[in-house]
């Protein structure tokens, strides 16, 4: 634009000596004028890694013209340190050496936060038939998964620490909507938690049949959450590893079953469809369960190493992966059995497997079943873990949501995600996903509304990755998932409405009653100093400078 000018080396006068920083982490840098200024919260330098007193590291003030944009303030030009490469996340406390996630363990965590396999992908054949099961994972992708892959891509890499979404939020609406989006997606995100023990123990139930109802099964529920819990104690570092072999171990006997079942593939069974026979609630449903949760990582930005070139690229490779994992499967399962709809329920590929390769086969994919949803389970179970944890840290909940184990792991998050898990544990299969969409909806219009407004108010902050495109097709690339989501919302049973509704009429209330107990000083809240300060942003202010 015109008005953005670059600024110049001369044009502001780095100081000396490391400048210190604010209880928010904010540093200051001089305009032409020689009048101090502060940086942008979302774009200003971190703090030094030489010490834990909060100094700013001289080396990390340099000014790069090639990196910086000015905008104009009241006649000045201020400039704004973006996130250089060699620099880690804001979230980064040099105190902590916690290992940090690597490229492949980060597109495995991605790939069990969205989707873990073909696994529950079968309610689709059963409400729409073959046809437009294949059609929606090919189309669904380009409508929601791929734009709001590209949304988290960008906002992950403009704030890169733990919280992710609640911190846009946050920056975009202040933090009143900021805690909604957090309250809304961590219950959406436990209640689908507390779906994976439900298919977990349907894929095994054929085999073992005591698991089906009653105690046997209510025990093995605890016992797989207590043990899945403990894993995510360790360290993210164990859970994004174990992460890659249990998505190899699930996904091999798919491979082997496209090779097997090429003799037996008809594929005029690929193109029935009965249009006047379509359970439109479960199939979009269906879709929309298993391509989305994109942005689940964010809420671990603060945790990948060099996120800025991590993150984007585990997105792509990740978005890649998971259409690949929905679409061969069905094309195997619906092209090489005859059709029967009524058949096509949860566990269905397990009896696919048999008539295709035998009960050896069929064994694999049950334990590939398994192993897939142990899977989700723990990714899950660590992005709403560190949400918690990214909230306190911003002041969002109490101090002691932001403990953290020697293994780096929130410890009080992990807990209340799986106290919440235990308790909708009970929850049948159609209802944990009706519910889980309607609330995650309301969070993803608030995470759109978000980056259109952050990309209008402040277009020439440092983005480290940004979208091709601007604000125009910022807006436009969000009409076709907030149409989606109106639809799902209207295809809503009244109980799971109702449920929703008062699940978020909660949240609303709740935030006021922390800042109550806050002012009460009942229980302590505290904001990090290694993050930079968001609430108090001038919003009519293009400098983005913050207010005392």
């Amino acid at each position: 634009m015109d008005h953005h000018k670059q600024v110049s080396d001369q044009q502001v006068r780095k100081p000396a000596s490391p400048t210190k920083c604010s209880a928010h982490g904010i540093s200051e840098v001089t305009i032409t004028t020689g009048v101090p200024a502060k940086t942008s919260p979302v774009a200003s330098s971190e703090k030094g890694s030489g010490d834990c007193t909060g100094k700013v590291d001289d080396q990390k003030l340099r000014i790069t013209t090639n990196k910086q944009t000015s905008i104009p303030m009241g006649g000045y030009n201020v400039e704004y340190a973006g996130i250089n490469e060699e620099q880690h996340s804001p979230r980064t406390n040099p105190c902590h050496s916690y290992k940090k996630i690597s490229l492949l363990p980060l597109i495995f965590l991605i790939f069990y936060e969205v989707s873990g396999g073909p696994f529950g992908v079968e309610d689709s054949v059963k409400a729409a038939g073959p046809l437009l099961a294949l059609v929606g994972f090919l189309v669904f992708p380009f409508i929601w998964s791929v734009p709001e892959a590209l949304i988290t891509a960008e906002m992950g890499t403009m704030f890169p620490e733990d919280g992710g979404y609640v911190v846009w939020v946050s920056s975009a609406l202040g933090q009143y909507w900021g805690f909604q989006q957090g309250w809304m997606k961590w219950l959406s995100g436990v209640i689908d938690n507390a779906l994976y023990p439900v298919l977990f123990l349907d894929y095994l139930k054929s085999g073992f049949p005591a698991l089906g109802d009653g105690y046997p099964r209510i025990l093995a529920v605890i016992g797989l959450t207590v043990a899945l819990t403990y894993m995510n104690f360790r360290g993210l570092t164990i859970v994004g590893w174990v992460a890659v072999l249990l998505g190899v171990f699930s996904i091999l006997p798919f491979v082997i079953m496209g090779f097997v079942s090429v003799p037996k593939i008809d594929p005029a069974r690929w193109l029935v469809v009965d249009l006047h026979i379509i359970d439109w609630n479960l199939y979009l449903n269906t879709l929309f369960w298993n391509l989305n949760y994109w942005d689940s990582i964010s809420t671990l930005a603060g945790e990948v190493d060099n996120p800025k070139k991590t993150l984007p690229k585990a997105l792509f490779y990740a978005l890649i992966f998971v259409i690949c994992g929905y679409f061969f499967p069905l094309l195997i399962g619906t092209g090489a059995v005859p059709l029967d709809r009524d058949l096509w329920t949860d566990g269905y590929f397990s009896d696919i497997a048999k008539i295709v390769g035998g009960v050896w086969l069929r064994w694999w994919v049950q334990a590939g079943a398994a192993m897939s949803n142990m899977g989700m389970f723990v990714t899950e179970m660590s992005s709403d873990s560190f949400q918690l944890l990214g909230m306190a840290e911003r002041g969002m909940l109490p101090e002691f949501f932001a403990k953290r184990s020697r293994y780096g792991t929130p410890v009080i998050g992990i807990l209340f995600s799986a106290s919440g898990v235990v308790l909708l544990s009970q929850l049948t299969f159609q209802e944990i996903v009706a519910a889980e969409n309607f609330l995650y909806c309301f969070g993803m219009i608030l995470e759109f509304i978000a980056f259109v407004r952050l990309r209008m108010l402040y277009p020439a902050v440092s983005r480290p990755y940004k979208i091709p495109v601007g604000t125009v097709g910022a807006v436009l690339m969000c009409v076709p998932p907030t149409i989606l989501i109106c639809v799902v919302l209207a295809l809503s049973t009244l109980k799971v409405m109702a449920i929703s509704v008062f699940a978020i009429l909660f949240g609303l209330v709740l935030q006021p009653f922390l800042k109550y107990v806050e002012k009460k000083r009942w229980v302590r809240f505290s904001t990090s100093a290694d993050l930079p300060d968001l609430h108090n942003v001038d919003e009519n202010d293009e400098s983005l400078c913050l207010s005392e």
